[in-house]
């Protein structure tokens, strides 16, 4: 008896196997669609990027800027010193929310993933 199933399992995994590939899908002819789908993903992840960079420079910069207002709040004789320290900080986290801007127009426009 098990040798029975096991000859009609061999069997019924070998017609399976040859079947499958007539049911199998066919492959892209050409790289239209593989170049269609790459810009698209690369279009989202540039606007993804940018919302959080966008976002996360956003909340460093109105914690900087709490951070500098209370610090002058408490020393105003210190308040030449902090407004210049708070703007190079500025200057310095929009710098990175700029770059994030670069790249997602170099992934807009160049398409470096080829296309």
């Amino acid at each position: 008896m098990k040798t029975r199933f096991a000859l009609l399992f061999t069997f019924v995994v070998l017609v399976l196997g040859f079947a499958s590939p007539a049911f199998a899908q066919e492959t892209a002819t050409t790289s239209a669609a593989v170049s269609v789908e790459l810009v698209r993903w690369s279009i989202i992840t540039a606007g993804f990027a940018l919302a959080i960079a966008a976002a996360f420079g956003a909340l460093s910069q109105a914690k900087g800027l709490s951070a500098a207002v209370e610090g002058i709040a408490r020393n105003p004789a210190a308040a030449n010193d902090i407004r210049g320290n708070l703007i190079l900080g500025l200057v310095l986290i929009e710098s990175l929310v700029i770059y994030v801007l670069l790249v997602s127009l170099i992934l807009f426009f160049v398409k470096p993933f080829g296309g």
